[in-house]
């Protein structure tokens, strides 16, 4: 049994038995019960893994794929797809729409705006545009500036999505090992040729869809903090107490997954040509040093990918600000940030140039982070985006100085209490359609996917106190949600 060690009223260590520095945890006690031994194991292995140089557990934590979701890993030295996972940059974005609250009170207002949102988005694994009657048409060409450039003012304008909203972003392009966007030109041109891509045509006509899984489109009523700090950062971000706000989760689709699993599979194959111990023997913690072929091909490959999820989410953005048009005529909308959970990013950290691997992570920079410098959220800090679930709400907080304690990240969200088949085999689905409804919540499901029903995540609350009481980040915004957009059939209203 792993024992975790209290170091705060939120925070604690995990040992790792070995001659390292021990785990960063974050957490309150109640918290801290909801790790389970695997998850715990989990982090210690890849605390341990080569060049592995600082680990955070966050206090959405959970089992994943060799490494924890809801851990930060720090390494100078090594690239690691596990940390970063499957679903490449899978990441959230929030559009405020100049919009009152009041506007969308009327059920049939919100169903019509489901169905105008779900004939240009579609919803599910494997499905694209041509799943989607008012989907934006995205030809080869365009799909491969968007890998290759990013969110371009070329690409943007090809999509109809405002180039300004690139200045949102957490970060609008990625580029290859060599810091040029000519590798990932390359990179793309060998995978097209050596037919990696089954159906490439297929996966660029996902661009401006969720996908399934936890994956959502919330529209929300944005609620500001009281308090001077978080109202003075509401207007910097540009959220609007009492306006509609449509909260979006989704990342990479089949692109991501698809470079993300090439890239397990090479690795693994390289380990076991090597004759290399794993990390805990586990398959997953694959890894590559810096400056190796291998390590190169990894962070092009997921370039490519966040790429692809940052054009995917603007997309779905302005798919949705053009739903809200067609219901409500002369609604505008901007977007207050597009921040990921699933990427490795080059940051200084205790004064050392590091490959940060945030896995259901997020960035957290306070105000006055050098990286902020010349950004509007330089005196601020950037936005945080946090979804709950929603029933709880989902939250926009801002980093606090104590955000170093955790290598600057926070969670991604509440996390898993149940597995998924757990969730589907014990919860009961007519409790959680009674309870959405009682909410006035609505949803595009006729039944609400019971492995996503809000008793699968941990408490929200206890999350959101978790990050609070450690000083890692304080509440600007809560969202209320109004209606939900999943994986799911069309439902009867």
């Amino acid at each position: 049994m792993h024992s975790l060690i209290p170091t705060d009223e939120a925070t604690a260590i995990l040992p790792t038995g070995a001659r390292t520095p021990p785990i960063t945890v974050i957490g309150t006690p109640a918290i801290r019960e909801t790790f389970d031994e695997m998850c715990l194991q989990q982090a210690i292995n890849s605390r341990l893994a080569p060049g592995v140089t600082n680990l955070v557990l966050n206090p959405d934590a959970h089992c994943g794929y060799g490494a924890p979701v809801g851990c930060v890993l720090v390494s100078p030295s090594h690239v690691y797809p596990g940390p970063v996972g499957v679903d490449i940059k899978c990441s959230m974005s929030l559009l405020q729409l100049d919009l009152p609250g009041d506007q969308i009170e009327d059920r049939r207002t919100r169903r019509a705006l489901i169905d105008a949102i779900c004939e240009r988005i579609p919803t599910g694994a494997g499905r694209g545009q041509r799943h989607a009657r008012k989907a934006r048409h995205v030809d080869d060409s365009v799909g491969r500036k968007a890998l290759i450039e990013g969110a371009s003012e070329g690409v943007c304008e090809a999509l109809g999505v405002p180039p300004e909203w690139a200045l949102r972003c957490e970060d609008a392009a990625h580029v290859g090992h060599d810091s040029t966007a000519d590798a990932l030109g390359e990179r793309l041109q060998r995978h097209l040729d050596g037919g990696f891509f089954r159906k490439f045509s297929d996966k660029v006509q996902q661009l401006g869809s969720y996908g399934g899984g936890n994956h959502f489109g919330e529209c929300e009523i944005v609620r500001v903090e009281p308090g001077e700090r978080a109202r003075t950062a509401a207007e910097v971000f540009g959220l609007r107490d009492g306006r509609v706000a449509f909260l979006s989760h989704c990342g990479s689709r089949g692109i991501g997954h698809n470079l993300a699993s090439g890239q397990f599979k090479a690795l693994q194959q390289k380990f076991s040509s090597w004759d290399i111990p794993l990390p805990g023997q586990d398959r997953e913690l694959v890894y590559a040093p810096l400056g190796s072929p291998e390590a190169n091909a990894y962070l092009d490959d997921m370039a490519l990918g966040a790429n692809f999820a940052t054009l995917n989410h603007l997309l779905i953005n302005a798919l949705v600000l053009e739903a809200f048009q067609e219901i409500l005529p002369g609604t505008t909308g901007q977007l207050v940030y597009f921040i990921s959970h699933n990427i490795a990013r080059r940051e200084v950290v205790d004064n050392v140039l590091s490959w940060v691997h945030r896995k259901g992570a997020t960035r957290a920079f306070p105000a006055g982070h050098h990286a902020l410098a010349g950004t509007p959220f330089e005196a601020t800090g950037h936005p945080i985006l946090l979804p709950g679930n929603p029933q709880a709400g989902s939250s926009v907080m801002v980093a606090d100085p104590g955000a170093q304690l955790s290598c600057y990240s926070v969670n991604h969200g509440a996390g898993r209490m149940l597995g998924r088949k757990r969730a589907i085999r014990e919860l009961d689905q007519g409790a959680i359609d009674r309870s959405f409804d009682e909410l006035d919540i609505l949803t595009n499901c006729r039944r609400y996917p019971k492995d996503e029903a809000p008793a699968a995540y941990k408490d929200f609350e206890e999350v959101l106190r978790s990050v609070k009481t450690a000083g890692l980040a304080s509440e600007v915004a809560r969202l209320q949600a109004r209606f939900v957009i999943k994986d799911g059939d069309a439902a009867d209203d």
